[in-house]
């Protein structure tokens, strides 16, 4: 079956909706007017169950088939913040807060998610339940943690969860997806450095924070290239390099590093992280300095289950057609919080075409609502392909 009629109707509808929370974007938890539109929605479209504050500011809705027989619960999410960017595109929904934007298209799920709350609500072609979770604090605050920690899995009985998001640059009209590891594990990293600052003239009389850091920099982007293996993947990047001074002839007492690392293997993340911490600590005493490495988990590697992806697939195909569905695409280093969710329950996120825009998290991007039929239409296929009456 290809795109819903009434879901492509439905598509100036869902815009709004879109445009609206793309003029008042939210950061992390802080999502007042976001959850307010939200359920204001929800509620007019009758869902059968309307939650809010789970997860400190996520909502849940339920929606129950027009035939229960089937005590089968499959969930969809989508994720609702921001991102703390200031926009440079000229629209008439640009951003009207400043230093915050939708540049990652949480809006654009958001509304498509809604979009299937309506559908749903007036067909009901489906026997079983649908929960559908408005995510929190996706870019970076642990908001997919939070609704799973909250009850969202046990509470609702969800057997199965799914979700989407947008690509640049991958055609409209079109899915990507993988069984197995799809989006990287992605951790945080920061190391302090105190040596002994003094005058830029006399070096010999001072420990070089500065060289030493230098140092550290060049040692680690070595870990992916030598230590682990070539066929499996890793990313060590360091994004910031800050001293104690800016002054041309001081020395600095104190340096400090900051940067990412990404993996699709826990046990190449434990193996990185241990020698992360002997070459910084040892590269340090060489140059006469003490570092101290500060390490942050955050999300896990996102890896669809094999099966769930199958189901993903097939929804796709139905609505798209097999051509445009790439069903084995290279895992990306980006990472998602999503992964969350598919650590508790087996499931599949999917990528959608955005078409020819700005890259995510990029100032110019905007989420294209051409999307937003094909999205929709994928959602309550999944809906009535896993809960048939």
């Amino acid at each position: 079956m290809p795109v819903r009629n009434r879901l492509a109707e439905m598509q100036t509808e869902i815009s709004e909706w879109r445009k609206d929370l793309h003029r008042i974007p939210e950061l992390r938890f802080e999502l007042p007017k976001t959850t307010s539109k939200v359920t204001s929605l929800l509620s007019s479209f009758g869902v059968d169950e309307l939650h809010e504050n789970i997860g400190v500011s996520g909502v849940v809705a339920v929606i129950r088939g027009r035939e229960n027989s089937s005590k089968k619960v499959i969930g969809f999410r989508a994720d609702m913040d921001a991102l703390p960017i200031n926009e440079v595109a000229d629209h008439d929904h640009k951003s009207l807060a400043m230093g915050k934007m939708h540049a990652c298209g949480h809006d654009g799920h958001t509304s498509i998610l809604l979009g299937v709350a309506k559908y749903l609500s007036e067909t009901r072609n489906f026997n079983g339940t649908v929960v559908l979770a408005f995510q929190p604090a996706e870019e970076g605050g642990g908001g997919a943690r939070a609704m799973v920690e909250d009850g969202l899995m046990d509470r609702w009985k969800i057997d199965e969860i799914y979700g989407l998001h947008n690509m640049p640059n991958l055609p409209i009209g079109n899915f990507a997806i993988r069984p197995g590891p799809m989006l990287a594990a992605s951790d945080f990293f920061e190391i302090k450095i105190r040596g002994q600052g003094g005058h830029g003239a006399m070096p010999h009389l001072s420990k070089d924070t500065t060289l030493a850091g230098a140092a550290i920099i060049m040692a680690l982007q070595q870990i992916s290239s030598r230590e682990v293996p070539a066929l499996e993947s890793a990313v060590i990047s360091v994004t910031g390099f800050q001293t104690d001074t800016m002054a041309h002839n001081v020395i600095p007492d104190s340096a400090q590093i900051t940067g990412t690392a990404r993996f699709l293997n826990k046990a190449i993340q434990k193996l990185v992280v241990e020698r992360m911490k002997d070459i910084i600590e040892g590269t340090a005493k060489v140059y006469g300095c003490h570092a101290e490495f500060q390490y942050d988990y955050g999300v896990d590697i996102t890896e669809n289950e094999n099966l769930c992806t199958a189901h993903a697939i097939k929804a796709a195909i139905s609505v798209v057609g097999r051509e445009r569905v790439a069903t084995n695409i290279e895992p990306l280093m980006g990472g998602e919080d999503f992964s969350e969710m598919l650590k508790t329950r087996p499931g599949a996120f999917i990528f959608l075409g955005n078409g020819d825009s700005a890259m995510l998290h990029h100032p110019e991007y905007d989420f294209n609502d051409e999307a937003i039929p094909i999205g929709t239409s994928w959602f309550v296929e999944l809906a009535e392909q896993r809960l048939p009456i």
